[in-house]
């Protein structure tokens, strides 16, 4: 039996589609059972569903420099060399 708790921890991999066939359906069933986490993978469905519909946006100058410097700090602290300034997306 599957509870809210199973069904949370698996949304993710269920949204993409990579749970094996047992899961799948054992999520399925839950969520046929259970409005609260039908209410959660509905909205996570639609949600999903409009950030693929848009178009991608530009990062604002001083976010990506904010971003930039965070990426470089984690790679410094992960022993990473390569230099993240160069990157603009």
């Amino acid at each position: 039996m599957v509870t809210c708790k199973d069904f949370l921890r698996e949304l993710g991999e269920y949204l993409d589609e990579t749970t094996d066939p047992a899961t799948r359906s054992a999520l399925e069933k839950h969520i046929t059972e259970c409005p609260n986490c039908w209410v959660v993978f509905d909205t996570c469905k639609k949600t999903i569903q409009v950030y693929k519909g848009m178009d991608p946006q530009p990062l604002p100058d001083p976010v990506h420099e904010r971003l930039m410097k965070a990426l470089e700090r984690k790679a410094v602290t992960l022993g990473v060399k390569e230099d993240c300034s160069e990157a603009k997306a």
